[in-house]
């Protein structure tokens, strides 16, 4: 068995609202899908997160196809290291690992299609029998933040996720609302995405203590390391690390100097669902939870997340995603997360998931008409 064909398809598929935050704006998920066939047939699918410019990751993805070519499936390490030396996206790792996290997708499902195993069962083995999921709490109106509150508690989500870092009066005040409606028991975490300094952090931090947030994802920027490290050390509320885990070095250093409690990133960032396995279980070695980080993804990538956190022994529970709130979705049934908070581990062949090639086509068509959804807006 034999790559015959690689094939990159950028689409874009629309939220039913804006995701806003301290750094982006952003109106729907575009992402570059990859679709890998073999010389006897077989089909994988994969999806390259766009990052700020979906034409340079499908540029690097038929860069990259060089190396895929020809290939024994099996082998994805030794072509993605053939790709990052020789073909020189050791230069330009981020935009690289975007890219390669597609391929790598792909070749993971064509492997587990030829096996007739779930790509979990590749990886080692499940530790875990099902994945729990987040509620997104879009910033809004007191009335707003109630009645997204109350969606979520009706579908049966009990991690509830906001942005802040844009107007921390504001925010405190959706945070004392989502509290009321939530209760007790349902965790409330926040996302500040590096927007504060320390000093900013800690008297932040210190308002939203009365909340009882379960995490403050990214409170500060990530470099230096050390002032992660210090917000945590200072503060009674636990501490996510997101930005700053850019490459599998980045999340290493990071999990080694213990900057965060919680580690929150992808394959999309390490650049291969190996890899995105081997430094979760960094993590473990070293006492830290990991939460699977979404940059806005469509169902190709969720589940390909979702096949790692089922082998992780050290998941912090209310993984990120965006599938409760996509428009529409490229696969032929909604993902269980698509309604819900929990997602059981699958026994299908690859990544347990099948792509609608129409919807592939409609979503493409709408990239060609309309172009990416821009992360940022006026």
């Amino acid at each position: 068995m034999r790559v015959a064909a690689v094939e990159a398809i950028t689409v874009s598929v629309p939220y039913r609202r804006r995701e806003v935050s301290s750094v982006i704006a952003r109106d729907g998920v575009t992402d570059v899908l990859v679709k890998i066939t073999t010389d006897d047939g077989v089909v994988g699918w994969g999806e390259a997160c766009s990052g700020a410019d979906a034409a340079s990751v499908e540029a690097a993805v038929a860069a990259m196809t060089p190396f895929v070519i020809g290939r024994d499936p099996w082998r994805r390490d030794a072509m993605r290291a053939a790709a990052f030396h020789r073909g020189l996206w050791k230069y330009r790792p981020m935009t690289g690992n975007y890219a390669w996290a597609g391929i790598d997708m792909a070749l993971w499902d064509i492997c587990g299609h030829a096996a007739g195993q779930p790509v979990h069962s590749l990886l080692g083995g499940r530790r875990q029998d099902e994945v729990n999921y987040f509620y997104f709490l879009a910033q809004g109106s007191a009335d707003d933040i109630a009645d997204q509150c109350a969606e979520g508690l009706k579908a049966g989500f009990d991690v509830f996720y906001m942005k802040v870092g844009i107007g921390i009066a504001a925010e405190l005040g959706m945070l004392e609302v989502a509290r009321q409606q939530l209760g007790t028991e349902p965790r409330l975490r926040v996302d500040a995405n590096g927007a504060w300094s320390i000093p900013e952090a800690l008297r932040n931090m210190r308002a939203m203590e009365s909340f009882d947030i379960d995490f403050v994802e990214q409170p500060v920027p990530e470099h230096p390391l050390r002032g992660m490290a210090e917000v945590r050390q200072r503060s009674s509320i636990a501490v996510a690390a997101n930005e700053g885990l850019w490459t599998e070095a980045d999340a290493r250093d990071s999990i080694e100097a213990h900057v965060a409690d919680v580690y929150t990133f992808s394959s999309s960032w390490t650049g291969s669902l190996s890899s995105f396995r081997r430094i979760g279980l960094l993590a473990d070695a070293h006492g830290l939870h990991v939460c699977k980080h979404t940059h806005g993804e469509l169902g190709i990538a969720a589940a390909a997340g979702q096949h790692v956190m089922l082998t992780l022994p050290n998941g912090a529970g209310g993984n990120q995603q965006t599938a409760f709130h996509i428009d529409s979705d490229v696969l032929e049934s909604a993902l269980p997360i698509a309604s819900g908070p929990s997602w059981s581990a699958d026994t299908a062949p690859g990544l347990g998931i099948v792509v609608d090639e129409d919807a592939v086509a409609d979503a493409a068509g709408r990239y060609q008409r309309d172009g990416q959804f821009l992360p940022y807006q006026d």
